[in-house]
């Protein structure tokens, strides 16, 4: 006996039992029928002009629902008010299905995510809707992370900011006339930029402060951080900081502190948008560059380049910066590496008192910037094959830092609100 067959076909007659009994309802509720006139978006009146029937896919299979439909001839647009109430205008998928999708292709492809609509729920979607179908709801998510700025939490008492960026593979025509680092200088990438917010109350055994868990948003989209020379108005991703750390209480907090990798672009961002915040250089990041500079001067495989990273590393880690800038400087003429290490040492010094900074029971390296741009843009966007457009990926972007940052849900609701009301 195939027990799996047999609870397969159970389930199936059952949905469909549920899908009829669903589609009856509705088709005999006539409460959608507004009279014979009934205002039409342009302003002006549109006419009742019968009941039309639409394909819907829902959790219980395909439902075929009888509408009343309008029709404006000021503006020659149509349109049903079940539809709006039912939030199936312009789609023909449920509500429910739609959440699934916009979650499933915020997570793996949308070939990948086709399969497992298919397999899971056994609703079939094809690839080319289930792309269609997350990126609209991710411009809506995008919509309203612009608009959406209240505090959704009373600040820490340390708050904790970072900012990153990663290359997002783009297609060729959204590429015309970028410089970039191939070859010939030409770009193959388009730039995501990348906030993120914590907080890290806890410690580990050693005192050392910790993430704390659920605490970690993010925000993210392909944009520039460099201001608008014109009217000096703020970055696109300045804007997007500014609202992420607005909504956190990042401004709230009695200790406010802005980690990055030492970018020049970050630290005049965060002058800008976040003064008098403390700025630290993630420790990782900084141990990650001189390691690299240990590999630069004696090559990858030598047994030197291990003891001389090691003891940059732990110079660092006792604020002796003086040591690590003459260690370079001995390398800096004759190895490029070396040089921009030291250039990059010298202009981050103040960003790197690390024994300073634990003394006062701050994160200098959390773990969480560096993450954060693989978590929420490179797991699922710089996947091999991959090429977005710019409207995709802010699409998926947007989509994916809202289900991380544990927003969906007030996101679903509010949205179904607000289709109820109309």
């Amino acid at each position: 006996m195939d027990f799996e067959a047999i609870e397969t076909a159970a389930r199936r007659r059952a949905l469909a039992i549920a899908a009829r009994a669903v589609e009856q309802r509705f088709n005999a509720d006539p409460s959608d029928h507004r009279g014979p006139t009934l205002a039409c978006g342009c302003g002006l009146q549109a006419r009742y002009a019968g009941r039309r029937a639409k394909t819907v896919q829902s959790a219980l299979g395909e439902l075929t629902l009888e509408r009343a439909y309008y029709h404006c001839e000021a503006c020659d647009a149509g349109f049903c008010p079940r539809d709006r109430a039912l939030g199936v205008q312009g789609s023909s998928l449920s509500p429910a299905v739609t959440r699934m999708v916009g979650r499933v292709g915020a997570m793996v492809s949308f070939v990948e995510g086709s399969a497992l609509m298919q397999e899971l729920a056994a609703v079939p979607v094809d690839p080319k809707q289930v792309e269609r179908t997350a990126e609209a709801l991710g411009r809506e998510i995008a919509e309203d992370e612009r608009r959406r700025v209240e505090p959704e939490l009373p600040a820490a008492p340390t708050m904790y900011l970072g900012m990153n960026g990663t290359g997002v593979p783009m297609r060729a025509s959204e590429l015309t006339g970028r410089a970039g680092k191939q070859p010939d200088g030409s770009a193959k990438t388009r730039e995501g930029k990348l906030c993120t917010v914590w907080t890290a109350e806890g410690r580990d055994d050693d005192g050392i402060p910790v993430r704390d868990p659920g605490s970690v948003s993010y925000s993210a989209a392909i944009e520039s951080a460099a201001s608008r020379d014109t009217d000096q108005a703020p970055s696109a991703f300045a804007q997007r900081a500014d609202r992420e750390a607005r909504r956190r209480g990042f401004d709230q907090a009695a200790r406010r502190v802005v980690l990055g990798d030492g970018a020049p672009w970050i630290w005049n961002l965060a002058d800008e948008q976040f003064p008098g915040a403390i700025q630290i250089v993630d420790l990782f990041h900084a141990k990650h560059h001189l390691s690299d500079v240990a590999k630069a001067i004696y090559g990858p495989g030598s047994d030197l380049a291990r003891p001389w990273a090691k003891q940059r590393h732990d110079e660092l880690d006792e604020g002796n910066r003086d040591a690590v800038l003459q260690a370079l400087r001995v390398h800096a003429e004759a190895n490029d590496e070396a040089r921009k290490c030291l250039d990059y040492v010298t202009h981050n010094q103040l960003r790197m008192h690390y024994p300073e900074f634990r003394a006062q029971g701050l994160c200098v390296s959390s773990g969480v910037v560096e993450a954060g741009c693989k978590v929420a843009i490179g797991t699922r966007l710089k996947r091999a094959g991959m090429r977005w457009t710019v409207s995709g990926a802010d699409a998926i972007i947007a989509l994916r830092c809202c289900l991380l940052s544990g927003r969906f849900e007030d996101f679903w609701e509010q949205r179904s609100a607000a289709a109820g009301a109309r």
